[in-house]
């Protein structure tokens, strides 16, 4: 576990390297947003310029840019939107509620469906149902998280008008009840959840239905039909229980995949999270909040992963032994 932990050190200080320089490697800067000449912000003056240059820090060299922003990413400063003019800290804290709110419920009810979808299609495997699970997965994982977002979009949101098109909660709500609250944020949070469980159930149903197939050739899946033991405990003390280990490596590196989609389903469905953020913020050339929000969901990518490597050891005695 050091080794790995000193491995993770370093594959965060290369990621805080990227996320500094990427930025800066895109065309045009922050400013020549603020001061475009036909945006209704311009200025036409060059002074003004230089002292926002001097004010942002955008000056100096870049050693020195890249000295402050790793003392500011490990001091928790993470500097001063130039587009906002706000600081990254309380944007994050903003935003980023939003876009865990979404990656949580997706993932939650992705992994529970794809749990309990995949270990009953192994006791009906070559049925009809087998099939159509598997075929429908591997369509769902494979299709592009616009194209299923705007097809949901255009059934219920539109055709059927049965669900918010876009946003987090209707604009200048107000609410008599907690329940009137929630109501109204999981009404905008059904479309943009739905997409992105749709976009990770599929995989998540191959890897127990395979995982659970190879149990059941195991020694002691023998052992335990040959005591007669009842078929829902083999199916779920022995081949499930035994199944789940690579699930949680698997939902670990997925946390990755569900971060990124979600960023692109915030900008699809106009979700207030850190995608639709970044996607402004790209568009101004706005280093601090791009670094700093690299920084923060790098972190989490990363802490997911750590956590997958640990979990095992505490789960199965075996691993601890060997």
């Amino acid at each position: 576990m050091q080794r790995r932990a000193a491995g993770y050190i370093i594959s965060l200080w290369v990621i805080l390297t990227l996320n500094f320089l990427l930025p800066r490697w895109l065309p045009g800067d922050p400013l020549a947003a603020l001061l475009d000449s036909e945006s209704s912000d311009y200025v036409f003056n060059t002074q003004v310029r230089e002292a926002l240059e001097t004010y942002y820090g955008l000056d100096r060299p870049l050693t020195q840019q890249y000295t402050a922003y790793l003392t500011g990413a490990f001091t928790g400063d993470l500097g001063q939107s130039i587009r906002l003019n706000q600081p990254v800290g309380d944007l994050l804290r903003e935003h980023l509620p939003w876009t865990l709110l979404l990656t949580l419920s997706a993932l939650g009810i992705a992994s529970l469906a794809g749990i309990v979808s995949g270990s009953e299609a192994v006791w009906r495997r070559g049925s009809l149902v087998d099939k159509a699970l598997v075929t429908t997965s591997i369509i769902a994982s494979n299709a592009p998280v616009f194209f299923t977002g705007m097809i949901l979009l255009i059934i219920f949101g539109v055709k059927l008008d049965w669900l918010p098109l876009a946003g987090g909660r209707t604009p200048f709500a107000r609410y008599d009840t907690t329940w009137d609250a929630i109501q109204d944020y999981g009404e905008h949070l059904i479309l943009p959840a739905l997409t992105l469980t749709l976009a990770l159930v599929g995989s998540k149903f191959l890897l127990v239905r395979n995982t659970v197939i190879s149990v059941l050739g195991e020694d002691y899946m023998f052992v335990a039909r040959a005591k007669g033991l009842l078929a829902g405990r083999i199916k779920h003390r022995h081949a499930l229980r035994n199944a789940i280990l690579p699930f949680i490596h698997h939902l670990a590196a997925h946390a990755s995949f569900a971060l990124t989609g979600a960023l692109f389903i915030e900008t699809l469905f106009n979700y207030p999270g850190v995608g639709r953020l970044i996607f402004d913020s790209v568009v101004a050339r706005d280093y601090p909040v791009l670094q700093g929000v690299f920084l923060v969901v790098s972190v989490m990518v990363l802490s997911a992963n750590l956590l997958a490597d640990w979990l095992p050891y505490r789960l199965d005695p075996r691993l601890r032994e060997a």
